[in-house]
């Protein structure tokens, strides 16, 4: 009995210890709990209601406004419209593919459109939307809603989309938009945003961020699966700043109307004064508004393999042989060295350096020439003869004063500088020595030298104006919520030549065109007080051969049209006091006088009518920038 008495303390004393411990781990656990429960319901109450609400509210980017962009009277050639779309959030959707299944019954939706957007899904965070579709009709966001309660993680959206009113017109300057590619990315959540568009070229590739704007946001309230409910709050984000164009609309409109007539060809007309480009016009073109769709790979094709270069800019980044355009700066380079404007050279139609014969083009020659005569007459054997005088050093001198060989600094992505051959740099780059026949060469515009027709247009404004170093500019100013910021563009410094000399120049430019032996006289404009003074340039494209001489030279029309010579003018009006001057080339079009002097002719007497520099005193057109 005393043994079963002890066994019965001993168990009884372990299930008491047991019932301390586990009373006590439960008390521990209770505080703990209670501790814990004070901390999150006390302590952190704030935060975890902070976070509660973040679960029932979503914060959303809204894209802002892009600004237009306008010609210099305010008449927009890149604006806006809306965009109807459908966004799919991935993590709302939850099974991607399935919510894409569901959308094809009630949208067209191709192999590459769900390719594409599975590729978006994949670089973009997953609460970030995708585009699956835009530019929708009513009935297709009609069925969306419709079917809205079957289509989790999918919504309409009222977007923008850029618009162009003058289509290719002015593609060239404006650029386009696209949408936004992995090397575009900054880490701006902006540039995430479903359908965001940014620059790619041009002035909406320039001032990107200037016609960007800033986000605004929208606070919505969601449900447990994510589908909103209603919009809370909403703050309106700042409207991306408006460009002015130093560009006449109209004006840029006919003169792009004109070269259409040719496969390849551009035009600039500028402001002698101070640079202000009026028109710049490349052919052919392309509408800038296929890109702010998705272009298709067929479209993308035919605009990059097209020989002809629809997308190059041919104004700024065209790099042509200026021929005897070129041959006013040698004439110049000749006055400020001292050589008589009267000295005469005798042309029998060829020179000869060595044993080799240079020819002029006109094969029986021009007979006695002074200055004034060999650039009327436009005669080779003349600046032959000079250039040899001067040394190819001292022309490139005077070539790059006036805008020749370098980037004239246009406010326009792509420009080319061209070359200006000096014996340094035939040297360096091709790494053989000048030849005394490359210097007569160089003289008509031909051999090295290689020239834009923008570089050409600064040249010839910088020959009219007094000898004024205008730089050619795009931009005019900006604008955000109707308040402009246009300023004067600085006075263009003074190139210090000598005004007799640039006299002699202009009397001559008059003369090509004005005058009775003049190579551009079937150009002349009759209207009093509007006369264009100029300068042809005809510059080829193969070589002729001494047998092809002996039989007689082919002529442009009948060769194959990638053999046959450009053709090129600059010019300026009115004669009595400059304010336009124009640079035209026509590529393959033959001569000078016959393919781009009308054409100048032409345009040079719209910009008088219309004059956007608002001197003329003559009656004037329209300057709302109509596309009649």
């Amino acid at each position: 009995m005393q043994k079963v008495r002890h066994e019965e303390q001993l168990r009884h004393r372990s299930f008491t210890r047991r019932t301390l411990l586990l009373g006590g781990g439960m008390s521990a656990m209770l505080a703990a709990l209670t501790a814990r429960m004070y901390v999150l319901q006390v302590e952190q109450s704030d935060r975890f209601a902070m976070l509660a609400e973040d679960n029932r509210i979503n914060l959303r980017l809204l894209p802002p406004l892009r600004g237009r962009i306008l010609d210099r009277f305010g008449a927009p050639v890149a604006a806006n419209r809306h965009n109807y779309r459908v966004l799919l959030v991935s993590e709302e959707a939850r099974d991607l593919d399935a919510a894409l299944d569901r959308l094809a019954d009630i949208l067209p939706l191709t192999a590459a459109d769900r390719a594409r957007i599975h590729r978006e899904v994949a670089r973009k965070r997953n609460f970030v939307p995708v585009t699956v579709a835009e530019n929708l009709t009513w009935d297709q966001v009609g069925a969306v809603e419709v079917n809205a309660p079957d289509l989790p993680g999918v919504s309409i959206d009222v977007g923008q989309i850029r618009t162009y009113p003058y289509g290719g017109t002015m593609s060239h300057v404006l650029g386009y938009v696209g949408a936004v590619s992995e090397e575009d990315l900054t880490g701006d959540p902006v540039l995430e945003l479903p359908g965001f568009r940014i620059g790619k070229n041009g002035i909406e590739r320039l001032h990107d961020e200037r016609l960007r704007g800033q986000a605004g946001t929208s606070h919505v309230e969601v449900n447990a699966y994510g589908r909103m409910i209603r919009e809370l709050r909403r703050e309106e984000g700042t409207p991306g700043q408006d460009v002015v164009l130093t560009l006449d609309a109209g004006l840029q409109n006919y003169v792009h109307q004109r070269l259409m007539g040719e496969r390849s060809a551009s035009a600039v007309v500028m402001d002698a004064s101070n640079g202000d480009v009026l028109a710049m016009a490349s052919v052919p073109s392309y509408d800038p508004g296929v890109f702010t769709h998705r272009i298709s790979s067929t479209e993308w094709r035919r605009l990059t393999e097209d020989p002809l270069g629809p997308l190059s800019n041919k104004s700024i980044a065209g790099i042509y042989a200026p021929g005897s355009t070129f041959k006013m700066l040698v004439a110049l380079a000749a006055l400020e060295e001292g050589i008589d404007p009267s000295f005469r050279v005798w042309c029998p139609g060829h020179y000869t350096l060595g044993n080799h014969r240079f020819h002029c083009w006109k094969r029986q020659g021009h007979g006695w020439m002074n200055m004034h005569d060999a650039i009327v007459e436009s005669c080779d054997v003349y600046f032959y003869d000079i250039a040899r005088k001067l040394g190819v050093d001292r022309i490139a001198e005077v070539s790059k004063r006036f805008g020749l060989g370098t980037p004239t600094g246009i406010d326009l992505p792509g420009e080319r500088g061209g070359v200006i051959p000096t014996r340094d740099w035939k040297l360096a780059n091709i790494g053989e020595p000048w030849q005394g026949g490359e210097t007569l060469v160089t003289s008509i515009g031909q051999g090295f030298v290689l020239t834009t027709p923008l570089q050409l247009a600064v040249m010839t404004a910088r020959l009219v104006n007094g000898g004024r170093a205008v730089t050619p500019r795009m931009t005019r100013g900006f604008k955000l919520s109707g308040v402009g910021d246009e300023p004067l563009p600085a006075p263009a410094p003074d190139m210090g030549v000598g005004s007799p000399e640039l006299e002699i120049i202009r009397v001559a430019m008059d003369a090509v065109v004005n005058g009775r032996r003049g190579t551009a006289r079937g150009s002349m404009i009759t209207e009093e007080g509007w006369e264009m003074g100029g300068k042809t340039g005809t510059s080829q494209v193969r070589r002729i051969t001494k047998a092809e001489r002996a039989v007689g030279v082919i002529a442009n029309e009948d060769l194959p049209w990638r053999r046959r010579d450009h053709g090129l003018f600059v010019g300026y009006a009115p004669i009595a006091d400059p304010r336009y001057v124009v640079s035209i080339v026509v590529e393959h079009g033959g001569g000078g006088s016959s393919a781009a002097a009308p054409i100048a002719k032409d345009i040079l007497l719209e910009a008088q009518r219309r004059d956007p520099l608002g001197t003329s005193p003559l009656p004037l057109v329209a300057r709302s920038g109509d596309q009649a």
